[in-house]
């Protein structure tokens, strides 16, 4: 008699609990992510990001960057604005991981002292696209975004 997916008990564990792996996974590299951007380590900023990224960024070009050499171009005038006291913290987030694909979005506090206490709720918003490759997740969209009033 063939064997369905009812017949198997912890089916639905097994999967939730890959899921949840995933997510930590995802999680772990974004937190780090965030650390590397906080200390102004480029390298940290660029591990763990595909090699056909695609960004979307607050300053110029609008229409986007395309290769991880034009992402790590884009990082040192951001580490030079951030040298002057900025913070770059995580205050949310949330991720959701399928077995090759996922996708992850922030709220992050980004802001020289001055610009928070002008604005203390402004927060940077952050959208990311993953993909798992040889079992690796990595990021292959990057959205970041600031609300416009």
């Amino acid at each position: 008699m063939p064997q369905h997916f009812d017949d198997f008990d912890d089916f639905d564990d097994l999967d939730a609990s890959d899921s949840s792996d995933d997510e930590a996974q995802i999680r772990a590299l974004i937190t780090g992510w965030a650390a590397a951007v906080h200390r102004g380590d480029l390298a940290g900023v660029i591990a763990d990001h595909a090699q056909d990224l695609v960004m979307f960024n607050v300053p110029a070009p609008h229409h986007g960057i395309r290769g991880l050499a034009a992402y790590r171009a884009a990082w040192p005038p951001f580490f030079a604005w951030q040298a002057q006291g900025a913070c770059f913290d995580i205050e949310s987030l949330d991720v959701t991981a399928g077995s090759d694909v996922a996708y992850a979005h922030a709220l992050v506090r980004c802001g020289t002292p001055e610009e928070l206490a002008e604005h203390p709720g402004f927060r940077l918003r952050l959208t990311f696209g993953l993909r798992k490759e040889r079992g690796r997740w990595l990021v292959a969209h990057e959205h970041h975004s600031f609300p416009h009033d």
